[in-house]
C-alpha cells in the first residue's frame, strides 16, 4: 500500500445491485484508484460483505473517509426500498473503518445516525452524484450514463442538474431512467420482432441471450465490462454469444452463417438506440438546455451515447474529459464507474 496520508484520501463507494464500484480520490480530486467487483446482491446480503473485502483487499492507498451511494437496495432479497438502505449501510458502517457518510442528494452527506431518517433521499441517488458533478464542468448539456442494466438520462444547466423527479418510479415516468442496458438486460426487453433474412422474426419471450450477446457480436463490448454471468452459464465467445441469440428466434447457430448473426445484433442495437433517442429528443424538447447542447456519455454503454449524438448531430464529450486521474487507465475507470468518483469528488 502507498505512503500517502490516509486524511487526504477519500474514497467513494456505488453499491449496485450487481456491482460495487469504488473510487480512490484525493483532496484535488485525482482519481488515484478505481475498482469493480461483482456484486450479486439478488443472492443475499453476504455477497456485499464480501464483495466489500474484495475491494479492500484491492487497494492501494488507505482511505480517511468514505462516502457510499448505492442502487443496490432495489435487490429483491429487501422487502422494501428503505430496508434495503439501512441493512446495506449498516454493512457498509460495519466493514468500514474511519468516517462512513451516505450521499443523500440534495440533503448531501448524511451520518450513520441519520440514514434511516432520509433513506428515501439515499435509496438510488447514485445518478444525481455524477449529474451533480458534471454540472459543474460545463454550462449546458444532456448527460447519459448507460450501464449494465439502465440508463440515466439528465439535463445539466447552469451549474445544477435538472429533474422532473427523484424517485424511481418519478423518473421511470419522465423517462429520466429507462431500464436499458449493454449487459445484463434481456434481448426479449428490447424488442418483440426484428429483421432476419429478409423477414421479420418475433421472440421467444424467454430469458435465451442478454445484450451481452448483442454487444460481443457487434464489437462494441469491452472485455473489461463483461463480468455478468451469460444467460445459460457457458462462455462469452462469439460462436456462444451468436448461438444463444439464435434461440431468441427459435433457431440454432448453425441455420444461418455468423454475418447473418451479426446483423442481427446490429439491427438489437438500433432498435435499442432508437428506444433511447426517444427518450433523448423529450428531454431536449423541454426547452432547459440549447436545442444543439451536447452530449456527455459516460458507463460501460457509453458507446452508444457516442452513436446518438451522431445520429441527432450533436457534439459528443466523453465523461473522462471532466476527471482528473493519475493515468489515462484510471480516468477511463472513474468514468465508467462514475457514481463512485463523483460522490468521492463532491465531498
Amino acid at each position: 500500500m502507498h505512503d500517502q496520508n490516509s486524511a487526504l484520501i477519500t474514497l467513494g463507494w456505488d453499491v449496485g445491485g450487481a456491482h460495487l464500484k469504488v473510487a480512490l480520490v484525493n483532496t484535488d480530486g485525482v482519481a488515484l484508484q478505481v475498482v469493480q467487483v461483482k456484486c450479486r446482491l439478488w443472492l443475499g446480503i453476504e455477497q456485499l460483505e464480501q464483495a466489500v473485502d474484495e475491494v479492500l483487499g484491492q487497494l492501494q492507498y488507505a482511505a480517511g473517509q468514505h462516502v457510499v451511494t448505492m442502487t443496490g437496495e432495489l435487490a429483491d432479497i429487501f422487502p422494501d426500498r428503505i430496508s434495503g438502505v439501512m441493512q446495506i449501510a449498516d454493512v457498509m458502517r460495519q466493514k468500514l473503518s474511519g468516517q462512513v457518510t451516505f450521499y443523500a442528494g440534495t440533503s448531501g452527506f448524511v451520518a450513520i445516525a441519520d440514514v434511516a431518517y432520509k433513506s428515501a433521499a439515499i435509496a438510488s441517488a447514485n445518478w444525481l452524484a455524477s449529474a451533480s458533478f458534471l454540472a459543474k464542468q460545463i454550462p449546458q448539456a444532456l448527460f447519459i450514463d448507460i450501464g449494465s442494466t439502465t440508463a440515466d438520462i439528465v439535463l445539466l444547466n447552469e451549474g445544477h442538474p435538472f429533474t422532473r423527479g427523484i424517485s424511481d418510479a418519478e423518473r421511470m415516468k419522465s423517462e429520466s431512467l429507462i431500464y436499458t442496458g449493454v449487459v445484463r438486460t434481456p434481448v426479449m426487453a428490447v424488442s418483440s420482432r426484428v429483421p432476419f433474412l429478409g423477414e421479420w422474426v418475433t421472440l421467444a419471450a424467454e430469458y435465451f441471450s442478454t445484450m451481452a450477446d448483442i454487444y460481443r457480436l457487434t464489437g462494441d463490448l469491452k472485455l473489461a465490462d463483461d463480468m455478468a454471468d451469460t444467460a445459460d452459464g457457458a462462455g462469452k465467445t462469439v460462436e456462444d454469444s451468436a448461438r444463444r441469440l439464435a434461440r431468441m428466434i427459435g433457431h440454432d447457430l448453425d441455420d444461418a452463417p455468423m454475418s447473418a448473426w451479426v446483423a442481427l445484433a446490429n439491427a438489437f442495437k438500433q432498435q435499442q438506440l432508437n428506444r433511447l433517442k426517444d427518450a433523448v429528443l423529450r428531454h431536449y424538447s423541454c426547452g432547459i438546455i440549447d436545442a444543439d447542447a451536447p452530449m456527455i456519455g459516460a458507463g460501460v454503454g457509453r458507446f452508444l451515447v457516442f452513436e446518438l449524438a451522431n445520429q441527432l448531430n450533436r457534439d459528443y464529450y466523453d465523461a473522462s474529459n471532466f476527471i482528473r486521474a493519475q493515468t489515462d487507465t484510471t480516468k477511463y475507470w472513474a468514468s465508467a464507474c462514475l457514481p463512485a468518483y463523483a460522490v468521492a469528488a463532491l465531498r
